[in-house]
């Protein structure tokens, strides 16, 4: 019987065997296939259906990127090792948490001189993002110079822009799933907040994003903490701080008199107060080396907290400290925010500066709640 591996868009095998949904019939067009680098090859699924294109390219090897496996009559030859990667190709969908995947999948394949077909339906997008994906760390370099390479081979490669920005972003991150990574960590926010849109509720397969509370017991505390200003409270570590850049002054709109209608019901915070706070802010005024400087501090964005009352079963809501209740901010998953500086930031978690202030010393071990 012939091997066959199984991931689905959220890694969660067990689950998607029941959900399976199965192509005996189709229409992907003549076999189209060619050759990107020796032993690895981008084709469609008429390809990797069709015995004959298989065994005249001596194929042993073949990963599916698409909506549904492979049919059975060519799960089932036993010279094939088969790997199923379960993604549709719109611009939402995460391909990128499983670059790292696919790209061991191709590698050991290609040990020994065996050959594998990476095959999406038409093979223009979600496996051409792959194969994009497994030559930009094979040669370290960029999404265009790896694109261009590809192109070169399969002339009518075209990944859509959802796509696009993960290969970029996968480059950012020097080729693998850095999960500390600022632009990684905002990226699977915007997914959740997605699920949040549709389900009202965070679904269990996102609880990850929700960090634990750094108030409570801890050995090796980070040095750098946040501490609500009323009763000193840790309430995020600067690990937790997601930071952004302020759009330029003549992309800002004259006149913004609050964070908008949503930030200002819920904090009744004007820009105006949140400025004149800052020059006394400690916060503000922090000029630690490994903080960028161009980095806006109007607004502190964080990611999701285990304190964080609501979050879970809310689409939006206020953000009060545990331990003596005062509003230190709020959060939308759904909605956002307009930070002072005109950078609209979705989802959005945040602490208003003249509610928490900068601690730069933790002991060892100890207990905040």
């Amino acid at each position: 019987m012939a091997q066959q591996e199984h991931c689905d868009s959220r890694q969660n095998p067990k689950k998607a065997t029941t959900s399976h949904l199965s192509r005996e019939d189709f229409d992907g067009g003549p076999v189209s296939i060619d050759q990107i680098e020796k032993g690895l090859y981008l084709g469609n699924v008429t390809a990797a259906t069709d015995k004959g294109s298989l065994q005249a390219h001596d194929i042993t090897h073949i990963l599916t990127v698409d909506s549904c496996p492979l049919p059975s009559h060519v799960l089932q030859i036993s010279t094939l090792t088969n790997k199923y990667i379960q993604v549709s190709d719109v611009a939402k969908e995460d391909l990128l948490s499983h670059f790292d995947d696919c790209i061991e999948f191709i590698e050991n394949s290609l040990l020994n001189n065996k050959r594998v077909l990476v095959h999406c339906y038409f093979g223009v997008s979600r496996s051409a993002a792959v194969v994009i994906a497994y030559i930009m760390r094979k040669y370290k370099i960029s999404f265009s110079p790896a694109f261009e390479r590809v192109k070169s081979k399969r002339r009518f490669v075209g990944p859509n822009p959802g796509f696009v920005q993960q290969l970029r972003l996968f480059y950012k991150m020097k080729w693998t799933i850095d999960i500390h990574h600022e632009q990684y960590k905002t990226y699977r926010l915007r997914l959740a907040a997605d699920k949040v849109r549709k389900a009202k509720i965070l679904p269990q397969s996102c609880m990850d994003l929700v960090k634990q509370d750094p108030g409570l017991i801890q050995t090796n505390p980070e040095p750098i903490v946040y501490r609500c200003k009323k009763c000193r409270r840790i309430v995020a570590s600067k690990s937790n701080v997601i930071t952004h850049k302020p759009v330029s002054p003549n992309q800002r709109p004259r006149e913004c008199a609050k964070l908008d209608a949503y930030a200002d019901e819920h904090t009744g915070v004007m820009i105006d107060e949140i400025s004149d706070k800052l020059k006394e802010n400690s916060l503000s005024s922090d000029r630690s080396s490994d903080v960028e400087m161009d980095y806006c501090k109007d607004v502190y964005f964080i990611e999701p907290l285990a304190w964080m009352d609501g979050i879970l079963r809310q689409t939006n809501g206020k953000l009060h400290c545990p331990k003596c209740q005062s509003k230190l901010g709020s959060f939308s998953w759904t909605m956002g925010i307009n930070c002072p500086c005109g950078t609209q930031v979705s989802p959005a978690f945040y602490l208003v500066p003249s509610k928490v202030e900068l601690s730069r010393s933790v002991q060892n071990v100890q207990i905040t709640v």
